[in-house]
């Protein structure tokens, strides 16, 4: 085992910003993915934030990342198929957007309430 438990990383260097896909083990013994995302500041430093999967959930996490993709990738054969650029779509009637607040109560987007979640059961210690 590595350094803090960790099994193995990986890391995917963009031109603005580095991901780092570590896979841990933290005390208690549970497997988990920690992903990193970092990004220069303009001042100097980095700024990073970091989501953490345990194993047991790594499924149900790629199913949505999955359908996410998906809907992704159509949108962007769509904008590429209609042919407009992304200085036209800034510019287009923002009259006809569907507003995204609590008062809400129709039109073609969803509204989604806010939800309590419970905290999961597995938490990863502080210094895994």
């Amino acid at each position: 085992m590595g350094v803090r438990g960790e099994i193995f990383s990986n890391r995917v260097i963009l031109p603005n910003r580095t991901y780092f896909f570590n896979v841990k083990e933290n005390r208690m013994g549970d497997l988990y993915l920690n992903i990193v995302e970092s990004k220069n500041r303009d001042n100097g430093g980095f700024d990073r934030q970091s989501v953490i999967l345990f194993a047991d959930d790594l499924q149900q996490f790629l199913g949505g990342f999955e359908e996410s993709l998906k809907v992704l990738e159509k949108a962007v054969r769509e904008k590429k198929h209609s042919g407009t650029t992304k200085k036209e779509n800034k510019t287009q009637d923002f009259s006809q957007r569907t507003p995204r607040n609590k008062e809400h109560k129709g039109g073609k987007g969803k509204f989604r309430p806010k939800v309590k979640r419970e905290p999961h059961e597995k938490t990863p210690d502080k210094n895994p």
